[in-house]
């Protein structure tokens, strides 16, 4: 089925948030995992605000992650519907 027909059943859009919030903690900490592993082993987490939340960054910061994961869980909820 295509995906504007889709777009307006409550299953789709439960099962695109089924997949991408899972998908979405994922993302986030393989992200700071992967820029900060040393500061937060070493429980340095002002160093961990300061590079990633600080300034409004936190905006760049989620809303990168929340328009990737909102993508992937469509995608993969439009492809398993069909």
């Amino acid at each position: 089925m295509p995906l504007q027909k889709n777009v307006f059943k409550k299953l789709f859009w439960m099962n695109v948030l089924k997949i991408g919030l899972p998908f979405l903690l994922i993302v986030t900490l393989f992200t700071l995992l992967f820029n900060s592993a040393g500061d937060i082993f070493s429980g340095n987490f002002d160093a961990v605000h300061k590079v990633h939340f600080a300034n409004k960054q936190w905006v760049r910061f989620w809303l990168s992650k929340i328009v990737i994961s909102l993508i992937y869980g469509i995608y993969l909820t439009n492809k398993k519907m069909k």
